[in-house]
């Protein structure tokens, strides 16, 4: 029967459709559910081969269903081909199905051994038989002991299995429902008779999975609407851990600039001190980003407030800080710099831990101070000694994280020391607040995706009132 043939007339080839719409239909949905699962499993942040199978499985079921239906054969012309494939699809189809079952729990292993390519190893050579030789009663009865064999075992151990959730039990019943219909269809089909109703079971089938799929979405939509709510409360807390504007003094003008790259991050810097005589200047940076490293921020400001008393001797505030850090950082670690300037004696002490120098704007040309320890939080035996240094007046300090120097254009190259400092004999004769916001903004022109935090902070030293 097919669109050649004269004896069909109008009536006849309406008849056909409308008897074969619901599985036109189906067979449609099934194949356009099987592509849209093909497409998750890929396009997830991980690779999902339980979407896969399952895709694979549904578009196979679908175009069996198109390959049976009267009114396709009305549209193909007569070809060998397609009559070995019209009999060959239904040996395919459960291939996917036992490997899905197999990723979704519902076949056990044997021996710690995988099932589903020892069960589907019968049914790829039946589908190649098929393809070869064409339809065999014998292939059929074959196909169908294997199913139904296949399909009593997928039972026992899906009724028999304990300790399952909500959202397994209600797939788990979508599943024993298909089975048990296409077990009938398949004891039938031994006699002869075709019953089909195992497509409307399959679609409940996939009701089922759609239902635990809508369910899941709607919770993790919820989960990541209460993690947005907690990330910025996190992201408050953190910034008011971090200290407000340095107050006026005749003596320093400080200007910092926190730029963390996600909500929350492991920069951290803190006015130790802040008198009209005095500033301390704390600057650290924890490995790592997010929520972890910002937590460690937490204790990094805990640590520098309770060696206050230390501030104006910055290699026994580091020692303090890392007796204190060290053991409860998680092997995480911190790099810091503290910088204390005293304008009785227009001095400048400085003491680090592994972080980058601090560097010194003087007339017009810029010096690295380097006085580095080992990182904090990592060595409980790690010392610091602190670099005294004359301060004059009209000095620029520059304090900062290795993000500024790390930043990365499109090509892969860092800004680098170089740049930076050629950055700040170009901003010498702006005001320290300007100068910062240049940095921050040269920056982020250089690198157009941030792949750190980014802190600067800049302390400019008068000798008298202005």
């Amino acid at each position: 029967m097919h669109a050649g043939d004269p004896q069909l007339t109008a009536s006849q080839v309406l008849r056909i459709f409308h008897h074969d719409g619901l599985f036109l239909f189906l067979g449609a949905a099934f194949t356009t559910f099987g592509l849209i699962s093909v497409g998750f499993a890929f396009l997830g942040r991980k690779f999902d081969s339980m979407l896969l199978w399952l895709g694979l499985f549904a578009i196979l079921y679908g175009q069996r269903m198109w390959l049976d239906l009267s009114l396709f054969r009305l549209m193909i012309p007569p070809s060998l081909f397609f009559d070995h494939l019209r009999a060959a699809i239904r040996y395919l189809v459960p291939i996917p199905a036992f490997f899905y079952f197999e990723a979704a729990g519902f076949l056990p292993r044997v021996s710690g051994h995988r099932v589903a390519p020892a069960i589907s190893l019968p049914f790829l050579c039946l589908f190649i038989g098929t393809l070869w030789f064409g339809y065999r009663h014998s292939f059929e009865q074959t196909n169908n002991v294997l199913v139904i064999l296949t399909l009593i075992a997928l039972i026992i151990q899906s009724i028999t299995r304990k300790q399952v959730d909500r959202d397994y039990a209600i797939v788990r019943t979508g599943i024993v429902v298909f089975v048990v219909f296409a077990l009938i269809d398949n004891v039938a089909g031994a006699f002869g008779y075709y019953p089909h109703k195992e497509p409307f079971a399959f679609a409940f089938f996939l009701g089922t999975l759609g239902y635990v799929a809508v369910k899941r979405s709607l919770a993790r939509d919820q989960q990541f609407s209460d993690l947005q709510k907690e990330l910025e409360i996190a992201q408050r807390i953190q910034t008011a851990i971090l200290p407000s504007a340095y107050p006026q003094s005749a003596h320093f003008h400080v200007a910092a600039r926190y730029v963390p790259m996600t909500s929350v991050a492991g920069d951290f810097y803190d006015f130790l001190i802040a008198d009209p005589m005095q500033a301390g200047l704390l600057i650290a940076d924890v490995s790592g980003h997010g929520v972890p490293a910002a937590l460690i921020a937490s204790m990094v400001k805990l640590a520098a407030t309770s060696q206050r008393a230390n501030a104006a001797d910055p290699a026994t505030l580091l020692s303090g800080m890392n007796a204190t850090l060290c053991g409860n950082t998680q092997e995480q670690f911190v790099t810091a710099a503290y910088a204390y300037l005293d304008a009785t004696s227009s001095t400048l002490r400085y003491s680090a831990a592994g972080h980058p120098p601090i560097l010194l704007l003087r007339a017009g040309e810029v010096v690295e101070l380097a006085e580095n320890g080992l990182m904090l939080a990592a060595f409980s035996f790690a010392t610091y000694t602190t670099a005294v240094y004359p301060l004059e007046p009209g000095d620029r300090l520059i304090l900062y994280t290795d993000g500024i120097l790390e930043a990365a254009n499109i090509q892969g190259e860092e800004f680098g020391s170089n740049r930076l400092c050629a950055l700040l004999k170009d901003s010498a004769r702006l005001h320290a607040e300007e100068a910062v916001d240049q940095v921050i903004s040269s920056l982020q022109a250089w690198s157009k995706s941030q792949n750190d935090d980014l802190t600067v902070l800049i302390c400019d030293y008068a000798a008298q009132d202005l």
